[in-house]
């Protein structure tokens, strides 16, 4: 764990993060996290900070990474970003392309598909990587995959019939919101990208599909589990819910809200607080999964909900509906404290178990850069404005 004590000032706390990211964890997963011999980014490293060399690899951790360094050179960091996201493009549009269309789930460690299941999830993070592509190497190729991504979820796994797209080729049940959600943040990255009115009509119909399906008006919760109909699934499973996507939800509402200029204050207020309520201990971190009534359903807290509380506290209080602020103060201290690791400088420690509250992990995840670049560049954007 961090050495230095927590900063006193939110002045110095948005120091330590623009400090760790940029000096610390960016050159470090851009030394570790790439295959130099096969190509791409590895799925995973060792708690050591060796990569982890016969790991498969998910498609959607190779567009994660495209996106951080993406965003990583759109932030000016003086490191080779725009090389990575280039080999990072060259990888998977040469390697992850199915050929009768749509994007693999799996590649072997040497870079052959491995699964060639079409998932939403997945197609949702190439989306978003194209289109921070396109604004870090500025040319239009990424957005050519983009639109050949989308009409391919059009024709293949668009539900015509029920709303949103299926879990995949092959379909599966239960249905989940979490790939319409990474689909909405993916169009409002195209959007922002481009300008283009279609990616916004894309994003309405997202948000139609969350308010009519997704989120329960009567509790105020983002349901997680469906019938092949939009049915919310019963039983155990159905109630089960998620704070960290909660969070997410407040965020992008927000987003969308900035974006199109049609007001989602009272979604992004009755989901955030219904996940405050289920936060926990002296940081109010999130646990992994609640019950509907907020019990708890899983004794773990990984990092990547803690920075989407952050994301959304600080949506909350730019909106100007939430002063979070020492909420914002308070995370980013539990962040550093308690997850981010000076054994190896630029690591993270994923999982923490909350009964012993000591870390509950044997590796270091490739797809939780993501969060991190996510939350620490908005908390950089918000307040330093």
């Amino acid at each position: 764990m961090p050495s230095e004590p927590a900063p006193s000032s939110s002045a110095a706390r948005l120091q330590r993060i623009s400090d760790w990211l940029f000096q610390t964890a960016l050159p470090f997963w851009a030394e570790r996290g790439m295959d130099p011999v096969h190509g791409g980014f590895y799925e995973r490293l060792n708690l050591d900070g060796t990569p982890d060399i016969d790991c498969a690899r998910r498609v959607r951790v190779q567009a994660r990474q495209i996106y951080v360094f993406a965003h990583a050179a759109r932030l000016g960091w003086r490191g080779p970003a725009e090389q990575i996201v280039e080999a990072g493009f060259e990888f998977v549009t040469h390697r992850a392309w199915c050929d009768d269309g749509g994007w693999a789930h799996m590649l072997s460690p040497q870079g052959a598909i491995a699964d060639p299941t079409r998932d939403a999830y997945d197609h949702a993070f190439v989306l978003l990587a194209m289109a921070w592509a396109y604004r870090a190497l500025g040319r239009h190729d990424p957005i050519t995959w983009a639109e050949r991504t989308l009409e391919f979820l059009d024709a293949e796994i668009s539900d015509e019939r029920h709303g949103g797209y299926l879990e995949g080729l092959p379909p599966k049940t239960p249905r989940r919101q979490n790939p319409h959600m990474h689909l909405l943040e993916a169009m409002l990255a195209l959007l922002e990208a481009t300008g283009e009115d279609a990616y916004a009509d894309r994003a309405h119909d997202l948000v139609d599909l969350f308010r009519r399906r997704f989120f329960d008006a009567k509790s105020g919760v983002l349901q997680e589990y469906f019938e092949a109909d939009w049915s919310p699934v019963q039983g155990e499973t159905g109630a089960i819910v998620e704070p960290g996507h909660h969070y997410e939800w407040v965020w992008l509402l927000w987003r969308y809200e900035q974006a199109t200029g049609e007001l989602m204050g009272d979604y992004m207020e009755r989901l955030y607080d219904f996940a405050e309520r289920a936060a926990v201990g002296p940081y109010g971190f999130a646990l992994d999964a609640v019950t509907r009534d907020g019990a708890p359903a899983k004794a773990t807290r990984r990092l990547w909900p803690q920075t989407e509380a952050l994301k959304a506290s600080l949506a909350m209080t730019a909106s100007g509906r939430r002063d979070a602020s020492a909420r914002i103060d308070s995370l980013i201290d539990g962040i550093f404290d308690i997850y981010i690791r000076d054994d190896p400088p630029g690591a993270w420690t994923d999982v923490i178990d909350d009964v012993s509250g000591r870390p509950a992990v044997d590796h270091i995840p490739a797809s939780i850069p993501y969060h991190i670049m996510s939350a620490f560049s908005e908390t950089l954007r918000v307040l330093e404005r």
